[in-house]
């Protein structure tokens, strides 16, 4: 996220489901961290040019997730260069999904 100029603030909490509930994710879609930003929820680990469409596309949305550790995810590299093909969630109001944007796919 810093490369792609965010300013992140770090906060740990002992509990990151109260923020995910209140914030409409369905638990389905948790993952190992939690990030808020222009009032959209961020899970798990999202590439960060999904993060700027989304700012700039202002869907009406909870905001967006990556549910699990996909390989080659960001923060989720591998030396080897191993990658998993994954999808980052537009997470609806309603607790629904539709896919933003595909990672990693077979060429």
């Amino acid at each position: 996220m810093r490369q792609a100029r965010f300013i992140p603030t770090i906060t740990v909490v002992p509990d990151l489901q109260t923020i995910r509930s209140s914030r409409g994710l369905p638990d389905a879609l948790a993952s190992c961290h939690t990030g808020l930003i222009g009032g959209y929820l961020v899970e798990g680990h999202v590439p960060a040019q999904d993060v700027i469409r989304l700012l700039a596309e202002r869907p009406t949305a909870v905001g967006l997730a990556v549910p699990a550790m996909p390989l080659r995810s960001p923060g989720m590299e591998t030396p080897q260069g191993h990658k998993q093909p994954y999808d980052t969630l537009l997470v609806l109001r309603s607790g629904a999904t539709r896919v933003f944007a595909r990672h990693n796919q077979a060429a």
